[in-house]
C-alpha cells in the first residue's frame, strides 16, 4: 500500500488531505481561527479527484454520480461553517475511492506477473555474424534470436535444432519436454538445454503470452451483468436524490419550522447518507479481485460476466484427447510394412493432431525414408487423411475394406487404432495410447458431487471413449462425433434454458465452445479454440477450473452480501436522519465506514481459499493412482 501511495497523484492527495485535517482538528483544540484554512485546504486537496469525477460524469456522460452528491454535502457543509465535516466527509469518501483503486490495481499484478515471465530483451543474430541485443518488441518475422542455456525465451518461434524446454509457465507441467528442429517454442518458456538459434514466426504482440494478457486485461474491462445494471441505476437514483433533498430541506422548513439553518443541515445528511457509494462498490471490487485470483491460479475469464455466470453451470461438456487425456499419445503396437510406413510419415506430418504428431515422432527415431515424390494429400473430414491409393484414418472409416478382420484384434483394444489401407485393402495399423490427467480425474469427481453432470463428447471410437469414461467417473459417453455433432448436443442442452459448459483443445472444438453458455478451453490447444472460447485454462489443470467454480460461487455470494449490507444501511442512516437521530459526522462515518467494508469484503476473493476435496472411496483412489500408467 505504501508504494502505491507513493506512486499513485490520488493517493498523494489523500495523504495530504489527511494531514491537513489533522492540522485543522489539532488548532481547533487549541481554539485557534487558523484552523478554518486549514480545513479549507483538506477539502480542496481530498476534494479535487472527487470534484473531477462529478464534473465528467454530469456534464460529458449526463449521468450524475456518487461523487456529485459528496462534493454538494462538502460544500453545503462549508457554507453553514461545518468545514470539519464537510473534510471529514470528504477524507472518508477519498480514503474509499483509493481503497477501491488499489483492489483494481491489485487485481491487475497478474499481468503484470504473466508479463514478467517474458523478457523485454533479446539477443538478435545480424547477416554479418554480429550479435546485438535490443527490444524483444522490436522483433520481426524471420529474425534469428539466440537463446543461451536457463535463458527464457523472448518471442514465438522455431528451433534450429534439439533443445529441451521446460514449458511450466505455460503448460504448469514441470517435467522438461524434448524439441525437435523446426519445433514450435513460445515465449516465456526456459531454455534447460544447450544453446540454440530461434527463427521468430511470430510479433511480440502475437505471442501465446501476449494473447494471454490481452485477454486478462479484455475480461478487466468487461463489467459483469450486476455491474452494467448498477450503473444504470446509480444516474436514476442519484438524479432522484437531488430531487428529494430541496423539497425535504423544504418540508422541515415549512412544515415543521425549523429554522432554515436546521433544515439546510438536516438536508446535508440526507444528501451524504443518501449516496450509493457502498451500493456502486459492492460489485466491481469483488469480481476484479476474483477474475485476478483465476488468473494468478492459471484460469483467465473473459469478462466480469463469464465469471458470474460460471457459477450457475449446470451440464458440462469435455472432449477427451487433450483435456481429460494429457493428449501425449505414444505407440504401443503396430503392423506395416516399411514401404507402407513412409507414406504414413510423410502424410502424418501434414497434421498438428497429438495422434498424427506421435506416429511421426515414433518412426523418425526408426530412421525410415521418406518418399521423394507424392501425390497431393487430402483430409477426409474429421476421419483421415488420404494420398493417392493410400488412405489413413478411424476404423470406421474401413468397415467394408478387405481384410479388416486381420486387424480386428487391434481395433478391439482400448487403444486408439490408425488403420492404412491401400485401395480398399487393409495393409497395416498402428496402435496408440494417451495417459489421463489425475487432476481431470479428481475434477469430474468434484464438478459431479457439486451438482453438475458432466458428459464426454469426443470423436474418438466408443470403445475408448467408453474405457476412459470409466476411468475417470464419466457416465454419460457420446464417441465418434464430426465438430458439428458436438455442436448439436451444446445446442440442445441449451433448450432446456440451463447454463452449459464445454470443454476442448482442438480446432474442431472451436464451434462448440463458441455455442456453449460457457466455452473453456485448455491453453495448450489451438489458438482457434481459445478465441471462441470465455474461459481458458492456461497451465492445463483441470482441478484449477473447480476451483475457479467455487471462486465464482463466493462472487455471488459476497456480492449478495455487500449489496444488502449497503441497501441496509442507507435505509437505516436515512431513518435515522428523517427523525432528526442522526448528525452530518456521525453520517459521513457510518455511510462511508459501509463503503470502505463492502470493498474490503471484495477484497477477500484476492486470497486463495482452499476447496474442500470431495471423498474418493477406494476404489476409485486406485483408480486415479492406475491412471499414471498408460491407458485409453
Amino acid at each position: 500500500m505504501l508504494n502505491y501511495l507513493k506512486t499513485n497523484r490520488e493517493g498523494q492527495f489523500l495523504v495530504i488531505g489527511i494531514l491537513l485535517t489533522v492540522l485543522g482538528f489539532s488548532l481547533s483544540i487549541m481554539d485557534l481561527t487558523s484552523s478554518h484554512w486549514a480545513f479549507y485546504g483538506a477539502i480542496v486537496f481530498l476534494g479535487f479527484y472527487a470534484a473531477k469525477e462529478a464534473l465528467v460524469e454530469t456534464f460529458k456522460h449526463k449521468a450524475p454520480n456518487d461523487a456529485l452528491l459528496m462534493i454538494l454535502s462538502a460544500l453545503g457543509a462549508t457554507l453553514i461553517q461545518y468545514e470539519s465535516e464537510g473534510a471529514v466527509l470528504l477524507l472518508i469518501f477519498a480514503g474509499a475511492e483509493v481503497l477501491e483503486d488499489y483492489v483494481t490495481d491489485k487485481a491487475t499484478d497478474s499481468i503484470s506477473e504473466l508479463m514478467s515471465s517474458v523478457p523485454n530483451q533479446a539477443h538478435i543474430m545480424r547477416e554479418n555474424g554480429k550479435v546485438d541485443r535490443v527490444p524483444t518488441d522490436s522483433l520481426a518475422i524471420g529474425d534469428t534470436v539466440i537463446v543461451q542455456k536457463g535463458a527464457q525465451l523472448p518471442i514465438d518461434g522455431t528451433i534450429d535444432r534439439q533443445a529441451v524446454l521446460n514449458e511450466s509457465a505455460l503448460t504448469g507441467e514441470s517435467i522438461p519436454v524434448e524439441k525437435s528442429s523446426g519445433d514450435m517454442v513460445y515465449a516465456g518458456t526456459l531454455n534447460e538445454g544447450d544453446v540454440f538459434y530461434l527463427t521468430v514466426t511470430q510479433t511480440s504482440n502475437d505471442t501465446i503470452f501476449s494473447n494471454i494478457i490481452h485477454m486478462v486485461e479484455q475480461a478487466q474491462q468487461q463489467p459483469s451483468k450486476k455491474a452494467r445494471w448498477i450503473d444504470t441505476f446509480e444516474s436514476y437514483y442519484v438524479t432522484g436524490v437531488l430531487i428529494a433533498v430541496p423539497l425535504f430541506i423544504i418540508g422541515l422548513f415549512f412544515l415543521q419550522e425549523l429554522s432554515w439553518q436546521d433544515a439546510f443541515y438536516r438536508g446535508l445528511v440526507l444528501l451524504t447518507v443518501a449516496s450509493p457509494c457502498a451500493l456502486v462498490a459492492s460489485i466491481t471490487p469483488a469480481t476484479l479481485s476474483a477474475i485476478s485470483n483465476g488468473a494468478k491460479n492459471g484460469i483467465l475469464f473473459k469478462g466480469g460476466k463469464v465469471m458470474e455466470r460460471f457459477g450457475e453451470l449446470k451440464t458440462l461438456y469435455t472432449d477427451k484427447t487433450g483435456t481429460l487425456t494429457q493428449g501425449e499419445f505414444s505407440v504401443t503396437d503396430y503392423e506395416l510394412a516399411d514401404d507402407y510406413i513412409s507414406a504414413l510419415i510423410y502424410m502424418e506430418q501434414q497434421s498438428n493432431h497429438p495422434i498424427a504428431q506421435a506416429i511421426v515422432a515414433h518412426f523418425q527415431s526408426e530412421h525410415i525414408d521418406l518418399p521423394t515424390e507424392s501425390d497431393q494429400i487430402e483430409e477426409i473430414a474429421g476421419a483421415g487423411l488420404k494420398m493417392g491409393n493410400i488412405t489413413v484414418g478411424k476404423p470406421d472409416l474401413f468397415k467394408q475394406s478387405t481384410g479388416i478382420e486381420t486387424v480386428q484384434a487391434a481395433i478391439d483394444s482400448t487403444d486408439t487404432t490408425v488403420i492404412i489401407a491401400e485401395h480398399d485393402r487393409i495393409v497395416g495399423y498402428v496402435n496408440l495410447a494417451d495417459k489421463i490427467r489425475v487432476s481431470s480425474q479428481e475434477a469430474v469427481q468434484q464438478f459431479q458431487a457439486a451438482g453438475i453432470e458432466v458428459v464426454l463428447l469426443t470423436g474418438d471410437q466408443q470403445r475408448v471413449a467408453e474405457a476412459v469414461a470409466t476411468d475417470i467417473g464419466i457416465t454419460k459417453t457420446h464417441a465418434e462425433l464430426l465438430p458439428e455433432d458436438k455442436m448439436n448436443f451444446i445446442q440442445s442442452s441449451q433448450s432446456s434454458n440451463e447454463v452449459v459448459g464445454m470443454i476442448g483443445d482442438g480446432i474442431n472444438d472451436a464451434p462448440a465452445l463458441a455455442h456453449a453458455d460457457i466455452g473453456i478451453a485448455m491453453g495448450s490447444g489451438s489458438q482457434a479454440a481459445m478465441e471462441s472460447a470465455d474461459i481458458v485454462i492456461v497451465k492445463n489443470d483441470f482441478q484449477k477450473l473447480f476451483n475457479s467454480y467455487r471462486l465464482s460461487q463466493r462472487l455471488d455470494k459476497i456480492i449478495k452480501q455487500n449489496l444488502f449490507f449497503a441497501i441496509g444501511v442507507i435505509i437505516t442512516l436515512i431513518t435515522l436522519n428523517i427523525l432528526g437521530w442522526l448528525d452530518l459526522p456521525l453520517g459521513v462515518v457510518f455511510h462511508e465506514v459501509s463503503t470502505i467494508l463492502v470493498i474490503l469484503n471484495g477484497l477477500r476473493l484476492l486470497r486463495n481459499s482452499s476447496t474442500a476435496a470431495v471423498k474418493i472411496n477406494d476404489t476409485a483412489q486406485s483408480t486415479a493412482d492406475e491412471s499414471e500408467t498408460v491407458t485409453q
